[in-house]
């Protein structure tokens, strides 16, 4: 088959999402300006490089996340583990303003060291991240709509030695889960390696 997105497709769920995956989980903390904390996932979340090292979060809506992250310049990324799954799904609740996903999911708030949003205590790794831009793509049509993408520098990582195998963060260890389409998600229970090839003169 073949679709044009601004067209349609004729199918139960857009597939879009279920081609472009697995993604990594951005389990995003953030805090108020009177301190109080905010959870929340968020499925179209990726590393953009490294020296520095940024991330970024891209949500559909100006979210409590991309408002206090704007506010106070700060958000810790939480890795999102498969013995966290419900935890994690319970974060996304549409709770009122000012209600503690922490709370409602039964999760821990742990300080972080160099910014002010607490991280997930359960998490096996977290980044603390400093906001560095908040961009508002746009579409073909020139309008950025109600997309958000914050962007931040990495200062700070947290890990759990439990996930660590001769000096490497072990994925399969941490039980790491990515989102796919609809409402899948997988997690990594094994993994292979490949050396890329070097051009011979």
């Amino acid at each position: 088959m073949f679709y044009e997105p601004s067209k349609g497709h004729g199918l139960p769920h857009d597939p879009f999402k279920a081609i472009v995956a697995p993604r990594p989980i951005g389990w995003i903390s953030t805090v108020r300006g009177d301190g109080s904390p905010n959870l929340a996932p968020y499925s179209f979340f990726n590393a953009l490089g490294t020296n520095p090292h940024l991330v970024m979060f891209s949500s559909e809506g100006e979210k409590d996340s991309v408002t206090f992250a704007r506010e106070t310049g700060e958000f810790v990324v939480n890795l999102v583990s498969h013995d966290l799954v419900e935890k994690m799904n319970a974060s996304s609740v549409d709770a009122p303003r000012g209600v503690s996903e922490f709370d409602y999911a039964g999760l821990t708030p742990q300080p972080s060291r160099l910014v002010r949003p607490p991280r997930v205590g359960e998490a096996h790794a977290a980044l603390e991240c400093k906001v560095t831009e908040i961009h508002r793509p746009k579409g073909l049509d020139g309008e950025s709509g109600e997309r958000f993408m914050v962007i931040g520098e990495v200062v700070g990582i947290h890990i759990d030695e439990a996930v660590m195998t001769d000096g490497l963060f072990d994925i399969v260890k941490a039980g790491s889960v990515a989102r796919l389409g609809y409402m899948d998600y997988a997690a990594v229970t094994e993994i292979f390696s490949m050396q890329r090839p070097r051009w011979k003169k």
